[in-house]
């Protein structure tokens, strides 16, 4: 069994072995020993747990029956985790690309909307602070990604540090983000063809694209981190080709981004919504960055994750800072300016044809301007198939979503996430009158943002109560930078609900939170997977503690 074989309580002088039931012997490494019974009880959470000190026994090796805390552990077959294997293929370029490569259709549609509800310099400072938040969760979890390396990502370092409430709950939080954000990105995907090939029904492009990325995804990682390495190439490119061709053009007017109409007692050219418009455009300016920490869900998919996660984490958040920063500025000042790309379901194409007009130059490069978000919709399908494989290994929702294909790939979670997010897509369109992109993005925000708490509340007590966890990489700006990060994430939080128009969207993902909490109470925590990856780090460090103190 996994557990059987503990580096780390092997190393300490102990091998750590459980036994079926409450019947676990425990004896030291040392052969001519008698055997000891060591009984794990108390502070840790574990009730009747015992486990084997130089095991393995010749007793079957099972964890029917046990429990921590509030959770208690099925036994599997020993073939259980070889139908739930993934396989190694990223270095740490392809894994920036897939950080990358997630996030900037934030750059080509999603972010503009923040110019109506706040203006030019409310969605500025906005971003600014989004941007401070990000930067110190990409340092958080890139010492955690190092330290836990499993495919959990978000979910495994609240499992670490919070038990299995707390990362069940971040785990859903981060499922709710990753199934509504391709949701948002094929929404906006619609609008660009509808400017590229108009009369065509929106929701056949929905379709088409789920269909095709999620076949991708199905066939293999490989197949999926390189086809998200060249879109995500192609996509900075024409991101580069319209900052250069909206200066070089004269295109760009600087008077263009104040001209969003000011509310009685506020300027057009200072904060034309005054300081509530800058909290209204939180959500939206999230949007140049949300999705970075989906990358430590590819740890075990990573070749060297403790070197390449930190690696690919901090230039992938350098390039998303660089590029948010050159489209929010240019991107406003074209056209019809900010009110009129504010406004825009394709600002980018909008800017293209403010550069270059209504032809076929325009045309092509919107095309091209599509790769943009089918680079984020391709790399955060990968994402939501990882989160509900994580969840559904370890038992925490129906374990037949995480089964994998003869290509190592969670093809049931993959395809139970695109029918979800479609769903989602289709009901906004039919009851958001006219807000659905917005409404979705919120959406996705509200989990996100939860989770960001979570996560770095677990990185500050794992530094207090694990110091000892071995940390590859280690965030330069420590506990501080995440209680900066933590405190910002519930800022943003509460400006999810601060535009009435999108307020039951956001209410419904967290009734359907709510639902997803009782379900664990009431059922999924009676059948946890202790051979998880997730749940079996986080009982050996429990027991390992138990030991110390005995």
């Amino acid at each position: 069994m996994v557990l059987a074989a503990i580096p780390r309580a092997y190393a300490r002088g102990y091998y750590l072995s459980p036994l079926r039931g409450y019947k676990n012997c425990a004896t030291s490494r040392n052969a001519s020993e008698e055997p000891r019974t060591v009984s794990f009880t108390g502070a840790s959470g574990f009730n009747d747990l015992r486990w084997c000190v130089n095991g393995p026994s010749e007793t079957d090796n099972s964890v029917a029956e046990k429990r921590s805390g509030l959770a208690r552990y099925d036994d599997v077959g020993d073939d259980y985790l070889q139908k739930r294997k993934l396989r190694k293929s990223a270095g740490w370029i392809l894994l920036w690309a897939l950080g990358v490569g997630a996030v900037i259709s934030g750059d080509f549609a999603g972010w503009q909307t923040g110019l109506i509800h706040g203006g030019f310099w409310g969605l500025a400072i906005g971003t600014v602070l989004m941007a401070v938040m990000y930067v110190c969760m990409v340092f958080s979890i890139a010492e955690l990604s190092a330290a836990l390396p499993h495919a959990g990502g978000f979910f495994s370092f609240t499992r670490n540090a919070f038990g299995p409430t707390g990362g069940f709950i971040c785990g859903l939080t981060d499922t709710i983000e990753y199934v509504i954000t391709p949701a948002v990105i094929v929404f906006f995907i619609g609008g660009y063809m509808q400017e590229l090939i108009p009369g065509v029904p929106p929701f056949v492009w929905w379709i088409a694209y789920y269909v095709v990325f999620v076949g991708i995804n199905i066939r293999g990682v490989e197949l999926t981190l390189k086809i998200g390495l060249v879109v995500t190439l192609i996509a900075a490119c024409i991101l580069i080709v319209f900052y250069v061709a909206a200066v070089v053009s004269g295109a760009f007017d600087f008077d263009l981004l104040f001209n969003v109409p000011a509310d009685e007692g506020h300027s057009a050219d200072g904060l034309p919504k005054g300081w509530w418009g800058v909290f209204a455009a939180l959500p939206f300016a999230m949007w140049f960055y949300l999705a970075i920490e989906q990358l430590p869900l590819a740890a075990e998919e990573s070749h060297d994750a403790a070197r390449d996660m930190p690696k690919a984490l901090i230039w992938g958040i350098v390039t998303l800072l660089l590029l948010s920063l050159l489209t929010l500025v240019l991107n406003s000042g074209v056209g019809g300016g900010a009110v009129a790309i504010g406004s825009s379901d394709a600002p980018l194409s909008d800017g293209f044809q403010a550069v270059f007009g209504k032809g076929m130059a325009s045309w092509l490069l919107t095309l091209f301007a599509l790769t943009g978000l089918v680079a984020s919709f391709h790399t955060i399908v990968y994402a939501y198939g990882r989160v509900l494989f994580a969840l559904s290994r370890a038992g925490y929702i129906p374990r037949w979503i995480s089964l994998t294909n003869s290509q190592h790939t969670p093809y049931v979670a993959l395809i139970l996430g695109a029918a979800i997010g479609l769903l989602c897509t289709v009901v906004i369109s039919v009851t958001g009158e006219g807000v659905v992109g917005a409404a979705l993005l919120n959406m996705a925000v509200f989990g996100a943002v939860i989770s960001y708490t979570m996560v770095m509340a677990s990185f500050i007590k794992l530094r207090i109560v694990r110091p000892d966890l071995p940390r590859p990489y280690r965030s330069p700006l420590g506990i501080p930078g995440a209680v900066v990060g933590a405190l910002l994430s519930l800022v943003a939080l509460f400006a999810t609900f601060s535009v009435e128009d999108y307020r039951p969207a956001v209410w419904g993902v967290a009734i359907f939170l709510v639902i997803g909490i009782l379900y664990f109470v009431l059922y999924s925590r009676h059948h946890l997977v202790a051979q998880a990856p997730e749940e079996e780090n986080a009982l050996i460090e429990r027991a390992e503690d138990e030991l110390a103190h005995q």
